[in-house]
């Protein structure tokens, strides 16, 4: 599909707002829940200067998530976008894992924006029909997406993936990349871990400096001459210790990007099992064929190569006729045809499989460089200009105590 074809050069994508609603559920009992409004306006209509109204409809999480299942069934070779947390993790004690609480809410917000737009800007996703009805098609959306069976397919191939199978000749790359999105999940999970102790650290630290605000103003009320520098250098430290919240929740931002790549790590790996399960088929499906070409030789033969209980019987039993053999054969010439013609099938299925999954995997591995990168630097931009923010209160302070 050429690059021009994506879904978001025709179409601007967004993730509106994000509303609290009460109703009953399928049990009927009543039940809160978020759902989020999705816009979408022709890109052409902007540049042109006439701004229409935007489409817009409301999706609830679930929603998103059957349209997540329905793009893993259907393109199980490629690294499907991830959705943000359903529930918050890795969360530092101020934080609250409520998933009604607003900060998550706008976050995960913020969260299925991005995930809309990975989709619309993928060079296979984009042009798939379900999902450009999930954007625009408020009603019958769900219909189209169950006519399709993928929810018998979605569970089939959760069976199929937890299932424990042995693949005789692994395909070196993909247990590579599956080992190498081990890697990532572990190291991902670890820097989190760190990041959310450093900000309860952080905002001990900054909460503390509200003290010497306290102490300065108390301070000030007992000095004559040196009471007004003393007051102001509190207001100082006063709004140097409130200002650790605003800088918590825009890390909480930088925090979300790695976890995304957290869960792309799962679609990573899902693809290598995939992989796994399609070579598994092929190897099966040989080994069938092995076994009944054996079988066709021995009974064309008369001999018997390997030890089998059958063997023996009918060696104590007396032969078959001559009748029954021919109805044998000519059943294993039958099954034998229809071996050959599955192993081709399975054969191309894998070949193929690696061709896409590989582009794929290949494009991916671009996307995540740039994107961690491009995180990594702006997280270390915002601590150099919160040190900065810092430096620049002292020097107040310092003001302050220097006209006293």
């Amino acid at each position: 599909c050429s690059k021009s074809n994506f879904l978001l050069k025709k179409m601007e994508i967004s993730v509106a707002e994000a509303e609290k609603r009460t109703g009953k559920n399928a049990v009927n009992m009543q039940e809160t829940y978020t759902v989020y409004l999705i816009e979408t306006r022709p890109v052409d209509a902007a540049s042109e200067g006439t701004n229409p109204v935007p489409d817009s409809l409301w999706r609830r999480y679930s929603e998103f998530e059957q349209l997540r299942n329905y793009l893993l069934v259907t393109y199980p070779f490629l690294v499907v976008p991830p959705l943000p947390e359903k529930r918050a993790e890795f969360v530092w004690h101020k934080l609250s894992a409520d998933n009604m609480d607003p900060d998550f809410v706008e976050r995960r917000r913020v969260g299925l924006e991005n995930f809309l737009l990975r989709v619309a800007s993928h060079p296979d996703l984009s042009t798939d029909k379900i999902f450009y009805s999930f954007l625009t098609e408020e009603n019958g959306w769900k219909e189209t997406v169950f006519e399709t069976g993928f929810q018998a397919k979605a569970d089939s191939r959760l069976k199929a993936l937890n299932a424990t199978f042995r693949v005789k000749n692994p395909d070196k790359r993909f247990a590579e990349m599956k080992h190498y999105g081990d890697e990532l999940q572990s190291v991902i999970s670890q820097l989190l871990r760190v990041r959310a102790r450093a900000a309860d650290r952080l905002y001990g630290v900054y909460k503390v400096h509200g003290n010497y605000g306290r102490v300065f103003s108390e301070w000030s009320a007992i000095e004559k001459e040196m009471g007004d520098g003393l007051q102001s250098a509190g207001h100082h430290m006063d709004a140097y210790a409130a200002s650790v919240d605003d800088i918590l929740e825009e890390e909480e931002h930088y925090a979300d990007q790695l976890k995304e790549y957290l869960f792309y790590a799962d679609a990573l790996r899902a693809v290598c099992r995939k992989h796994e399960l399609t070579q598994y088929e092929l190897e099966m499906a040989a080994q069938d064929l092995t076994s009944k070409k054996q079988q066709r030789e021995e009974l064309a033969t008369g001999t018997i190569r390997t030890f089998s209980l059958k063997g023996m019987t009918s060696k104590l039993f007396g032969q078959e006729t001559p009748e029954q053999r021919e109805a044998k054969l000519k059943m294993l010439e039958t099954q034998i045809e229809e071996g050959e013609e599955l192993v081709k099938e399975r054969n191309g299925e894998c070949e193929e499989f690696v061709k896409s999954a590989w582009v794929d995997i290949e494009r991916f591995k671009e996307q995540k460089d740039h994107d961690l990168r491009e995180a990594l630097i702006s997280y270390a931009i915002m601590q150099i200009s919160m040190c900065k923010k810092g430096i620049q209160v002292w020097n107040n302070a310092k003001e302050c105590f220097s006209k006293m």
